[in-house]
């Protein structure tokens, strides 16, 4: 496969490919030479990848019940790998086997089992094992990371986060300020696109920085945007923040897995993030926090409990919490070994995959995604429907998603497609994120999907006609 740079237009890579080749980039054979070429295509196959008949929105007399779906969901839910069974069953017959024994025997202790894997997450999130670790849910490490690190004074108590955020982030920012005694219409600021743009232009979010950032505690914002794919500049971000003297934190949420990170680099203070996206560990799975080595000798009020204390005298059961270093602070609870089973079945293969060789995939995978929007739906005939891609085109500014928003009714289009074996997802008000993902999508995928939507397009036309 081509080698790529982010500087590179990945239409014109693509259509250099096809120019060498002899083929119509247009055409499905384009499509096949694409998946022969590229040296990730077996890593499909360490996943369940679902069928078209076994999906409950397909009509089975349009689709071929035994054929691959077009899965284009993974920033919602990713796929299964197909590991997770083997490890989960291992937690399951060790515990039927060996009863409160499972708590110290391998594979994945019950009572250590939160100490694995820091290797493997620290590569994906740019940070040293030891700030890493896997706890709790993805909000309920966002407050318990605020307790801490919102420390609001008279003059310094407001809270930077992204207009349209997700809803738990806003909700958790503007609960922390209330607790704190603060008014959330206040305390909150949200930082929006300019009229009638899409993403939020990093020169005004360092702008505001300039003009408000002796009043701002906290700088949280998410890393990828959920609802217009937008990847935000981190590292120009928390440098800006800090320059004025915040707090800088980041819900990773739809970035882990999808696009570079490297928190200690940018000097980050403290992230959070879910690996049920991306990072293919099921629903609702145990979450990921970080906290900056820095911040390890920090004095600050938090929540302690049992697994809050020191590693080596939890079990002394003392009358105080003799308190862990850094990120280990943060927890309260032992940690679940199924769940950490099945982040373990998708963290073995991003460390065999590598980002750097999925991040070069994604580039032609999601640029590829892109020209063919662009050639059929963003112009089209009178009357016609058409697609408008709000993702910034920028790829540094992306991971794999891209948002579109059409001329006829959203759910209209979403619910043919779903009859023809696209799973893909609607975010209110008017947005459908389509979004290949490199671990296990094919540039067969992307060509189905697009000839599905032509085919959905044709269908609205001609019923509005």
């Amino acid at each position: 496969m081509a080698s790529t740079t982010k500087d590179s237009n990945p239409s014109k890579v693509l259509s250099s490919i096809a120019f060498q080749h002899g083929v119509d980039i247009l055409s499905e054979e384009f499509a096949l030479i694409m998946d022969e070429m590229d040296p990730m295509k077996h890593f499909r196959q360490r996943f369940a990848y679902p069928k078209n008949g076994t999906l409950p929105s397909v009509d089975k007399e349009l689709v071929d019940p035994n054929q691959d779906c077009v899965y284009m969901c993974g920033n919602s839910l990713g796929l299964k790998p197909r590991n997770a069974d083997k490890y989960v069953m291992q937690q399951l017959d060790k515990w039927g086997e060996t009863g409160v024994e499972t708590h110290f025997l391998e594979p994945l202790p019950a009572a250590t089992c939160d100490q694995y894997l820091k290797e493997e997450m620290g590569r994906l999130v740019g940070a040293k094992p030891s700030s890493v670790t896997l706890m709790n849910g993805l909000t309920v490490n966002l407050h318990l990371l605020l307790v801490s690190f919102y420390q609001p004074t008279c003059d310094r108590y407001k809270i930077l986060l992204e207009g349209h955020a997700f809803p738990s982030d806003r909700y958790a920012m503007r609960s922390q300020a209330k607790l704190r005694g603060f008014d959330p219409d206040d305390a909150v600021i949200e930082i929006h696109p300019r009229p009638n743009e899409h993403s939020i232009r990093t020169e005004d979010i360092l702008k505001l920085l300039e003009q408000e950032g002796d009043k701002i505690a906290v700088v949280c914002m998410s890393g990828v945007q959920y609802y217009t794919g937008q990847k935000f500049e981190m590292g120009r971000i928390t440098k800006a923040a800090h320059d004025k003297g915040c707090i800088v934190g980041w819900d990773l949420a739809h970035a882990v897995g999808n696009v570079e990170l490297r928190l200690d680099d940018w000097d980050v203070d403290f992230a959070c993030w879910c690996t049920y996206k991306y990072m293919n560990s099921g629903p609702g799975c145990i979450a990921g926090a970080y906290v900056n080595s820095k911040h390890n000798a920090r004095n600050s009020n938090h929540l302690h409990g049992w697994w809050s204390n020191k590693k080596a005298t939890r079990f002394e059961m003392r009358q105080e919490c003799d308190l862990a270093e850094g990120v280990e602070s943060f927890k309260l609870c032992n940690p679940p070994p199924i769940l950490v089973a099945l982040a373990q079945a998708s963290l073995e293969i991003f460390d065999e995959a590598k980002m750097e060789n999925l991040l070069k995939k994604q580039f032609l995978l999601t640029g590829y995604l892109e020209h063919l929007i662009k050639t059929y739906f963003v112009n089209g005939q009178l009357n016609a429907p058409t697609a408008t891609i709000i993702t910034p085109e920028d790829v540094t500014q992306r991971g794999c998603q891209l948002s579109l928003t059409f001329s006829f009714p959203l759910q209209q289009i979403h619910k043919e497609i779903q009859k023809r074996g696209v799973v893909c997802d609607v975010r209110l008000p008017n947005v459908m994120r389509i979004t290949p993902v490199p671990l296990y999508n094919s540039f067969q995928d992307v060509y189905r999907f697009i000839t599905v939507l032509q085919e959905v397009f044709s269908l609205c036309k001609s019923e509005g006609a």
